[in-house]
This record gives structure tokens, sequence and C-alpha cells, in this order.
């Protein structure tokens, strides 16, 4: 084994075993490729392969950074190490990400069993950079069980989550009826789950009777013919609905 193998697994040893600065020095290599190390991405991909990944997108305002949140609590509960991929805008200066949703989940800094990484997005439509990607990768490999990518805005063509995530969550909010209609054609049509967030809002049952029509007549959801999309109503600010999101992913 030459010098530089051993270094590297060394680094993801000490990594797995939930070592900050060891986990840091990994994603900076993925968010810097000219500085990665030969073999790095070979290595990972042997010990990935366990994971579950979580896609969470949906209209901006409907409340995903504090549902996440509530989902990291729950997810923790129940044993699991989590990891969360927040896919922030770009900034137009440095192009590095803003880290908006990462400040919403500050609550969970201090859990040696969460790890929380802000992304930017890069410009890029979709929203996922090769960097996420890759990071999606090394969290699997680093044993995290339970891997969450939230993305930025959504809008009509912004469905790449679908290649990355397992199982991916589309969250609305009541009053949200003219956004459902403009996203059908796009991220509105790839859900395995649809969460109506907000639910102690006005509008609220209005809302869930046009989701609950939409899904009878297959407008929504439809990736996998051996699963019927659900539909749950929460309140994350209330922590309502939560373990049902939990059991239902």
């Amino acid at each position: 084994m030459s010098t530089t193998e051993t270094i590297l697994d060394d680094l993801l040893d000490k990594a797995s075993n939930g070592n900050i600065r060891a986990i840091g020095r990994i994603l900076s290599y993925l968010e810097n490729p000219y500085t990665m190390p030969e073999g790095l991405l070979e290595k990972l991909a042997k010990r990935a392969g366990k994971a579950q990944i979580i896609g969470i997108t949906g209209i901006p305002g409907s409340g995903k950074s504090t549902l996440i949140s509530k989902l990291i609590t729950s997810l923790r509960k129940r044993g699991y190490k989590v990891a969360i991929i927040a896919i922030d805008p770009s900034s137009p200066i440095s192009g590095g990400a803003l880290l908006g949703d990462r400040l919403r989940m500050q609550e969970h800094a201090t859990d040696p069993g969460v790890f929380i990484r802000s992304v930017s997005s890069k410009g890029l439509k979709g929203g996922l950079s090769l960097a996420a990607l890759a990071m999606i990768e090394a969290f699997d490999a680093l044993g995290y069980e339970k891997i969450i990518i939230e993305t930025v805005g959504v809008g009509q063509s912004e469905v790449d989550i679908m290649s990355a995530a397992d199982t991916i969550v589309v969250v609305t909010m009541p009053g949200a009826g003219d956004d459902i209609q403009a996203l059908k054609a796009g991220v509105m049509e790839i859900g395995d789950i649809y969460v109506l967030n907000k639910v102690d809002k006005e509008e609220a049952n209005k809302t869930y009777e046009y989701l609950s029509f939409a899904l009878e007549k297959g407008d929504l959801g439809g990736n996998d013919s051996n699963w019927q999309p659900r539909l749950i109503k929460t309140s994350a600010i209330m922590g309502k609905g939560i373990e049902e999101l939990v059991q239902a992913i």
C-alpha cells in the first residue's frame, strides 16, 4: 500500500469515527477537486451504498428548513446518523453559498450524529452541483444512514433531485394553488411524498382537497408504479405530522 493510500485510509477512518476536522477536509477536497488526492473518490465509492438519500424540495417559503430541522430531531431519536446537504443560492460576488439554511438548523450544530453542510448551487438551474453529488457519496461512505438534500427554490425544470435521491418529498403550503398549477409540468410530478406544511393557516383544508384530488387523478407523483404517493399534513412550527412523515419516508 502506498503512502497516499495509507494517508487516505487514515483520513477516512477518522471521518467515519466522527472527527469533524477529517470530515471537513474530505468535503473541502470535493468542493475543490484540483486539490483532491488521487484515489479518494474510488475509496469513497467502495464504502458507500447503504444510506437512504432523501430529497426535500418545494415552493419557496413553504418552510422546508424548519421541517428538516424537525425531521432531524425525529431521526436522531430513532438512532440514525443524519447528514444534511443544504443547496443554497450562489452569491453573485463570491460564487459561494449564502448559508441561510445552515443557520436555521443551528440547534443541531452540537450533535455529533448530525453534520450540516451548505453548498453553493454554482448557478446551476437544477441546483445540484457536482460537489453536492460527490458529498452525497462521501456522507454515505462515512456511515451517515439518512442523507437529506434540501434544494433551492424550485421551478419547472429544477428536477435534478430525481437522479440523486431515493425518496423525494415535495413541500407546499396553503394558498399556493396557482404555484402548484404552474409547477405541475415539473417538480410537482416527481414526489414520492407530498407535504402540506403550515396547516394551521387559513385555506389549509382547501389546498389539501386540491392536492388530494390531483393525486387521485394521477396529476402528481408517478415515478414508481409500485408506490402510491402519500399526502401528509404538517405544521413544522408546531411539530404536527412529523412522526407520520418520518414513517412514510
